[in-house]
């Protein structure tokens, strides 16, 4: 258990010989202190009591402010044992600080997204920080000007961070520091009414769907909650508890290819070496991996492929993978062979001049990549008369909606790479419709 005590730290003595007031913690024999921004004079310190003397001018003021401080750290401490013995002090020290503190709802969002791009995350991290953008924008909304005049400056500010981003190249960092600085929006102001007006601020000025609104709200969540267990506010206000706001994530349908479908895609003919026959030959790839996601093909390097096998780790959640390389697929890889320098080139030719020791340039061009393959699907799709939204992910959904009801749901949850077998069963059932088509058949027409 740490030992908690009120001290001066003569360490750090001025030179008008006052003495920081601190809380010192000490845990396995590491010290840390947490300054309460008081100095005192030794001479009107009790250092058996440890409190101030009555000679001190504002003896009782300062007292009861060191004892509440003292309580705030303690209860932190006994708090943080509880959950978890192995916290260091400088883990506890942080802890306690932010007890009670007045940090802000974009300061602790700015933290979250800076770890999140420090960790490689850079995908979260940026869609984290457009929603900040979005909540800074709501609670500047003016209650003077036009929607119309609201929207299209929202539409500048964003224009203008785009234009910047593409001139200059995007500084994360900074966008994060310039957050970090806002002290407005305390947590015991995000209560439900002001859930219920932001959810309208999106639809109305930001003319978002349902998912993505509720996307915003499963970040708002999430820092409410981080924010109560960093005892930065009790909860009271907390707007998602019991009745409240309750966030529902709806599945759309999910419509894949039909194998007559993907087989006019694998006969199209298209000029080598173009952008739109790369496209073709990585949405194919990524169907005869069992939809393996394209932001994964792309990264992937000859080194993965081992004995007739695919070994690669997924970049969503890291989960080590080895399936067998079916027949189709050596066909596609065999039109790259040639290109083939180094064992650890990249298989497909998007990432060819990244730089593949700095992860936020891999990333950078793989989202690139995955845009330009969005455009070049629709091509593709209009070429092979296919009359479906052809995208990145229905490669995924085409391999769903061919296995039907065929496979067996542990199998395909090894094939998907899903954790729970759950959300095997829940996502396969977008594709199995002959008990219901058998049902409703047999009605209209017994």
């Amino acid at each position: 258990m740490p030992s908690v005590k009120i001290v001066l730290a003569k360490h750090k003595q001025k030179k008008d010989k006052t003495i920081p007031i601190a809380i010192r913690i000490i845990k396995n024999r590491k010290p840390s202190y947490i300054f309460t921004g008081e100095y005192i004079l030794e001479k009107h310190w009790n250092e058996e009591e440890r409190c101030a003397r009555k000679s001190h001018p504002n003896s009782t003021r300062l007292n009861n402010f060191i004892q509440k401080k003292f309580s705030e750290a303690h209860a932190t401490v006994l708090e943080v044992e509880a959950d978890n013995d192995n916290f260091s002090t400088k883990q506890i020290k942080k802890k306690v600080k932010r007890s009670g503190s007045n940090i802000s709802f974009f300061q602790l969002g700015s933290e979250r997204v800076k770890n999140k791009y420090l960790s490689g995350t850079f995908s979260v991290a940026n869609s984290e920080l457009s929603i900040l953008y979005n909540i800074e924008e709501f609670i500047n909304l003016s209650k003077t000007e036009t929607r119309q005049n609201i929207i299209d400056g929202i539409k500048k500010r964003r224009k203008n961070r785009i234009s910047e981003a593409r001139k200059n190249g995007r500084n994360t960092l900074e966008e994060v520091k310039y957050f970090s600085k806002i002290k407005r929006l305390s947590f015991d102001e995000i209560d439900t009414a002001f859930i219920n007006k932001f959810k309208s601020f999106c639809a109305a000025y930001l003319g978002q769907k349902t998912r993505t609104i509720t996307n915003q709200l499963i970040f708002i969540r999430t820092l409410y909650n981080l924010a109560i267990k960093e005892n930065i506010t009790n909860g009271k206000s907390y707007p998602f508890a019991g009745e409240k706001e309750k966030i529902r994530i709806k599945s759309g349908n999910k419509i894949g290819l039909t194998k007559a479908e993907i087989t006019k895609i694998e006969n199209l003919k298209l000029e080598y070496n173009t952008s739109i026959w790369h496209t073709k030959n990585v949405f194919l790839f990524s169907y005869y991996f069992a939809g393996v996601r394209i932001s994964d093909v792309v990264e992937l390097k000859w080194s993965d492929f081992v004995d007739g096998r695919l070994y690669y780790e997924m970049n969503k959640n890291e989960k080590p993978v080895s399936l067998k390389i079916p027949r189709q697929a050596i066909k596609i890889l065999n039109l790259y062979r040639k290109e083939k320098k180094a064992k650890n080139d990249y298989v497909f030719p998007f990432l060819k001049n990244a730089d593949q020791n700095n992860k936020e340039d891999i990333f950078t061009k793989t989202r690139n990549a995955t845009k330009l393959f969005n455009k070049f699907l629709k091509r593709i799709a209009i070429q092979c008369d296919i009359d479906k939204n052809l995208s990145n992910h229905i490669s995924r959904h085409s391999f769903g909606n061919i296995a039907g009801d065929k496979i067996n749901p542990l199998m395909l949850q090894k094939l998907y790479r899903h954790s729970n077998l759950k959300t095997t069963i829940g996502y396969q059932a977008n594709f199995i419709h002959k008990e219901a088509d058998d049902a409703l058949e047999q009605v209209l027409n017994s």
